[in-house]
C-alpha cells in the first residue's frame, strides 16, 4: 500500500537529514509488508527486484555454502537497510533473511535508488555508513572464527546481541527476540552441541540464563572477561 506515514521513519538515522517532503516523496514510491516468524523476506538466488528497510522486529540473514552448510551472516535490526544486491554489483540476493519475530519492512523497487540518492545526498552518505558498519562486522566475526577458540566466539556473539537488542530486566539483560542454540551455533561456525554445551556450564556459573528459545544474560562482565580470553 502507498501512502505510508512519515512519523513511522522519521526518528530513523538514514532519514533524520531529509526534509519531510524528501521523506514524502521516498514513501510514495514504497509499501508495506508484514513478515511473520519463520517467514523468509526474500531467498538466496533470487532476482534482486527490491530493497528494503526494517521498521520493526528482528530478522536473522543465512547463506547456504557450497557444501550446503547454512550460516547466519547477520542480524537485521530496526532501522537497517537490507537486500543491497545492487550496491554488491549483484543481480541475484547474497543470503535469506528469516523473520526471528513479527516484523515490518519497508519495500522499495531496485530502479528507484539511484533517482533516491542523486536527490537525496545525505542517504547515501547514511547508507555508506550503515554498510560501512555490516562490513566491519563481517571482518571482526572473520577474525574471531579465524583466530579464536570457540567459547570466546560465542562470548562476543552473545555480546553483540545484548548490545543490539538487549532489553534491561531486574536480574541481567534479555535479548529481544527468539533466539535458539542453533542460531548461535551458525552465528560462531560450531555445532549446536558445542553450543549447548558452553551455554550449560555458562548457566552453572551464574553467567547467563537461557530457555526455549530465550536468552538472559545475568553478568555481562564475566561474558566480556570471557570474550577478551582473561579466564578459561
Amino acid at each position: 500500500m502507498a501512502g505510508i506515514d512519515r512519523s513511522l521513519v522519521r526518528a530513523l538515522p538514514l532519514f533524520e537529514k531529509l526534509s519531510d517532503l524528501e521523506i514524502d516523496r521516498m514513501l510514495a514510491r514504497a509499501t508495506l509488508r508484514r513478515v511473520l516468524p519463520g517467514e523468509a523476506v526474500f531467498e538466496q538466488g533470487q532476482k534482486a527486484t527490491q530493497f528494503f528497510l526494517l521498521l520493526h522486529g528482528r530478522l536473522k540473514v543465512t547463506q547456504v555454502t557450497a557444501d550446503g552448510q547454512q550460516i547466519i551472516v547477520r542480524m537485521v535490526h530496526p532501522g537497517d537497510i537490507f537486500g543491497f544486491a545492487k550496491a554488491l554489483q549483484r543481480e541475484d540476493y547474497p543470503g535469506t533473511p528469516t523473520a526471528a519475530a513479527e516484523s515490518v519492512v519497508i519495500c522499495w523497487p531496485t530502479e528507484v535508488w539511484g533517482m533516491f540518492v542523486e536527490q537525496n545526498p545525505h542517504l547515501a552518505v547514511n547508507a555508506m555508513q550503515s554498510i560501512g558498519q555490516r562490513l566491519q562486522e563481517a571482518h571482526t566475526r572473520i577474525r574471531e572464527m579465524a583466530t579464536e577458540e570457540v567459547e570466546r566466539r560465542v562470548a562476543h556473539a552473545v555480546l553483540r546481541l545484548i548490545d543490539q537488542a538487549g532489553k534491561k530486566e531486574a536480574t541481567g539483560i534479555r535479548i529481544d527476540f527468539p533466539i535458539s542454540r542453533q542460531d548461535i551455533a551458525e552465528m560462531t561456525g560450531t555445532t549446536l552441541h558445542t553450543v549447548s554445551r558452553i551455554l550449560s556450564a555458562w548457566e552453572a556459573k551464574g553467567l547467563v540464563k537461557g530457555g526455549r528459545q530465550k536468552l538472559l544474560v545475568r553478568d555481562a562482565a564475566g561474558l566480556q572477561i570471557l570474550a577478551e580470553g582473561l579466564t578459561s
